[in-house]
């Protein structure tokens, strides 16, 4: 009966006491989500409530294992697995601590200053750095973890002695890696790209959705996404049309006959422009920019807020405007000036100064008209 009830006693009153406590720490940290409204930081605690409480039962259980009696021909095997947990879990518990400091540190950041450049640049140091430092606690962790092997403390000192040659062949190895990597930190901490930066890579126009150590996200407007490496933007020229503020100037190109009526037009842009929301109000030109033998250019000069904003002015303007000129003066659309065909003088077919004669009219081929049946 005693070795029946002992086991029952010691795991049964390990996870007991641990739901007991965890049960108490999250209502803690409920009351005071509710008492301070101000910070997000104990409702964020709460995430870590399941690698707290494993934390908790792996550390009783791994206390009072020996007192349990139970399976004492495997009692190495249950120690180190109940240490490997404790491990782990304390890892996961450091990293949802961590994650939860940094994200209300950030918050507190973004409700005081309403510079969104700014925001974004400080959301991006802040994503990178979570990345770093639970990259570091889960090396830490494993490294611990495989220290608890006897086999690996007795291999530690031959590691050791090898350790500078594995280093240079593993920095020729990773060297792309490593450049990433710098690169990643170069771009958190120089301010070069931040999440929601509209950029233009490869001829591509989108919105920067991810960075990481490694790689950075573009999606584009079309919802596709451009994974490439962080190398290439301390590497190779890009656009950032975020960069030093959001507002943008844009052009509309149309190519008009010569005969198009300039003042109305700038009147009717003006027009178009008040009667937009996305116009900023800053600023609008139209300008005639360049004239060919049958056209000429004219250019509709627009401003917005932001790119997306920008985007709704210039394709409103230019739909607008083809409207009002086919509406009200269709003679300002691009025409085709066709004239008789001159022939060399003497030609048979041609008169004496080289004209080519009109056939009359019962001469000139028509297709057969529909009578209408089938």
């Amino acid at each position: 009966m005693e070795n029946l009830l002992r086991p029952l006693i010691v795991i049964g009153g390990s996870v007991v006491l641990t739901l007991l406590i965890g049960w108490t720490t999250d209502l803690l940290l409920r009351k005071a989500d509710q008492r301070h409204h101000e910070t997000p930081l104990w409702g964020l605690l709460r995430r870590g409530r399941i690698p707290y409480q494993l934390v908790l039962c792996a550390a009783f259980l791994r206390a009072t294992y020996d007192e349990a009696q139970l399976l004492e021909q495997h009692r190495t095997a249950v120690g180190r697995t109940l240490t490997l947990v404790l491990i782990g879990s304390t890892a996961w518990l450091v990293i949802r601590i961590a994650a939860a400091i940094v994200e209300t540190t950030y918050s507190r950041y973004a409700r005081v200053h309403r510079d969104a450049a700014r925001v974004r640049r400080v959301r991006t140091q802040v994503t990178l750095i979570m990345r770093v430092v639970a990259a570091i606690v889960g090396v830490v962790a494993a490294a611990a973890m495989l220290l608890t092997f006897p086999a690996m403390r007795a291999a530690g000192a031959s590691l050791l002695a090898s350790a500078g040659l594995l280093g240079i062949v593993a920095g020729i190895a990773a060297q792309s890696t490593l450049s990433n990597l710098f690169a990643g930190l170069q771009i958190a901490f120089g301010d070069m790209v931040r999440l929601g930066d509209v950029v233009v890579v490869e001829d591509e126009w989108g919105t920067v959705d991810e960075i990481t150590l490694t790689f950075l996200t573009v999606r584009t407007w079309d919802e596709r996404r451009i994974t490439m490496p962080v190398s290439y933007f301390t590497s190779k020229p890009f656009e950032n049309w975020s960069r030093g503020g959001a507002q943008m100037t844009g052009t509309v190109f149309l190519h008009l006959d010569h005969a198009a009526p300039l003042p109305a037009m700038r009147d009717r842009l003006r027009d178009i422009l008040r009667s937009c929301p996305a116009w900023d109000g800053r600023h609008y030109d139209l300008t005639v920019t360049d004239a060919t033998p049958s056209t000429m250019e004219v250019r509709a000069l627009v401003t917005a807020k932001d790119p997306d904003d920008l985007w709704t002015v210039r394709v409103t303007v230019r739909e607008q405007l083809i409207h009002w000129l086919t509406e009200t003066h269709p003679y300002a659309l691009p025409r085709v000036n066709t004239t008789d065909a001159v022939l060399p003088p003497g030609h048979p077919n041609g008169h004496a100064d080289g004209r080519v004669p009109r056939l009359p009219r019962s001469r000139v081929h028509e297709p057969p008209r529909s009578t209408g049946r089938g």
